[in-house]
């Protein structure tokens, strides 16, 4: 974004020295210890908020980690339960026309994900207690008021943090791909905490459990995929849109916690009602609404990835064919 001038800067010449006037930077010694200790400030703040997020992931990852060198088998679980997300991700990440992203900078993203995903576990347990006791709109008002808006923030801040500020962030696309893997990341995680809390409340039935906890948890992971690269859509239009950039990631994040938030209401009564409605057992009725709920979001990322994609070709191939007119006695020369 251009910087803005003082009228001061605007009307003296170019060789006037405006230092405390009307433009600024560090030389006196006060200058360069103010620089410095705002430098501090800034990356401690950046560090301690990383720091707080680690501590978090590790006590909540303590006792999976327990499980699996008691059953190393475990592992394999959280692997495949995983898959179908990273697929969904895959594609993204393909569908990205423009140019390829760094893979350090995607597994950053991932990692950040999967650390700020912590932030998210605790103001989702804190807000519970409140707002499920509620009676009859409780568990609504904490999907659409707590879980929606404070996962889908917290996926978003992982691209915000590291990938929105790199050179390589050069397309809108590119935040649908960075989100996607932001998602990814948040995915992993919470599908770790459920298996290994649904494994250690099993006394026997080891395989059992895992398998269904497994498959349950696949199936909920290409949401998180879905939900967080559609705001990081429009994270992607923010950054090339400076004038409407506020507005323009409220809007996503209200598409993704409102969809996400209309997921965690209706997932647990639909179901029942196919299951009533159609000779369907309760679980092919659980799998087809999970199916179906998020092809239907996904049809619009979609639609938004196609539209970029087809206009990016039509732009590159005008580009590309249109020939330059020919130059006449008439014309300037062009260098």
């Amino acid at each position: 974004m251009k910087r803005r001038r003082d009228l001061v800067e605007r009307f003296a010449d170019d060789e006037a020295d405006l230092y405390d006037i009307s433009t600024w930077e560090p030389r006196s010694l006060l200058d360069r210890f103010s620089y410095g200790l705002y430098a501090a400030i800034n990356y401690g703040l950046h560090g301690i908020v990383l720091l707080v997020a680690f501590v978090i992931t590790i006590s909540l990852l303590a006792s999976p980690a327990l499980i699996v060198a008691d059953q190393p088998i475990l592992g394999v679980f959280f692997a495949l339960s995983v898959v179908p997300a990273l697929l969904l991700a895959a594609f993204i990440w393909r569908s990205d026309i423009t140019t390829s992203e760094p893979l350090g900078l995607l597994v950053a993203t991932f990692l950040l994900a999967v650390l700020f995903a912590t932030f998210a576990a605790v103001v989702n347990s804190v807000a519970s207690f409140r707002l499920q006791a509620i009676p009859v709109v409780g568990s609504i008002l904490f999907f659409y008021l707590v879980v929606g808006p404070v996962e889908e923030a917290v996926k978003l801040l992982a691209v915000r943090v590291l990938a929105y500020r790199n050179a390589s962030f050069d397309a809108v696309i590119d935040g649908a791909v960075y989100g996607a893997i932001a998602g990814l990341g948040f995915a992993a995680i919470e599908n770790v905490i459920y298996i290994a809390g649904t494994i250690a409340d099993v006394e026997a039935g080891f395989f059992a459990a895992a398998t269904g906890i497994t498959t349950l948890r696949a199936l909920v992971g290409p949401g998180h995929v879905i939900y967080s690269a559609i705001a990081g859509y429009y994270l992607g239009l923010a950054k090339f849109n400076p004038r409407y950039a506020g507005p323009l990631v409220v809007k996503g994040l209200l598409i993704a916690a409102f969809v996400h938030g209309t997921y965690n209401s209706t997932v647990g009564v639909v179901p029942s009602i196919l299951s009533g409605l159609f000779p369907v057992g309760p679980e092919l009725a659980f799998v087809g609404y999970v199916v179906a709920f998020d092809a239907a979001i996904g049809y619009y990322l979609y639609r938004k990835l196609s539209r970029y994609r087809r206009t990016y070709r039509a732009v590159r191939s005008h580009e590309e064919t249109d020939p330059a007119p020919e130059l006449t006695e008439f014309d300037p020369a062009r260098r």
